[in-house]
């Protein structure tokens, strides 16, 4: 089984979100934590799912492997959500998360992230897309989301394990925890695809 077959490894989560920890703990691996200062520059003309495979690559672009033990494995993770082909990242401020969140209102969305997993001798990338569907907000919802959880760290403005979730998320199709920040499904596969190089 993987958690037994990864345990030769020392495994990095280069993210310093809060819900990829918990998530990536939740799988059963012990991690540590790797935080990365890249500057997230967006190529022209690419894919939302391009885009957000790039930025998994990126957040590992600047890992010197000769610094890190040789069984090092990481675990690199980026998520947007897409509405109409415009790509919804973290909000600025209170009113560009109100600006995100009343284009959601009422609407079906894609959330979309790209896992980059690298050890000495693997390298793979790829990305996870889940629609989910919102009932209509009322301003008033909107504003006492933002106010009392302070979406300001989560692409789209929203957590869907808080309480906008609870109380407007009609439907979803693909992967509950893709929306949360990390695919857990699709990085199960990319390790036991890693520890098999």
């Amino acid at each position: 089984m993987l958690l037994e077959e990864i345990k030769n490894y020392k495994i990095y989560l280069a993210s310093q979100s809060p819900r990829r920890r918990e998530l990536l703990a939740g799988m059963g691996f012990d991690f540590e934590v790797m935080p990365t200062h890249v500057k997230e520059v967006h190529p022209e003309g690419c894919t939302p799912a391009q885009l957000v495979e790039h930025l998994s690559r990126l957040k590992l672009s600047a890992v010197k492997l000769e610094d890190f033990p040789e069984n090092a494995l990481f675990i690199a993770c980026d998520t947007v959500v897409v509405l109409d082909d415009e790509v919804l990242e973290k909000p600025e401020n209170e009113e560009d998360a109100f600006r995100m969140l009343h284009s959601l209102s009422g609407r079906e969305h894609v959330v979309m992230s790209g896992v980059t997993v690298k050890t000495r001798r693997y390298c793979a990338t790829r990305h996870s897309e889940t629609r989910v569907r919102f009932r209509a907000f009322s301003d008033e919802e909107l504003w006492y989301y933002i106010r009392h959880y302070r979406p300001f760290d989560k692409a789209g403005a929203y957590g869907i394990q808080e309480w906008i979730g609870y109380v407007g998320m009609e439907g979803m199709d693909g992967s509950f925890y893709n929306v949360m920040g990390l695919p857990t499904d699709v990085v199960w596969d990319m390790l036991q695809n890693a520890v098999k190089e």
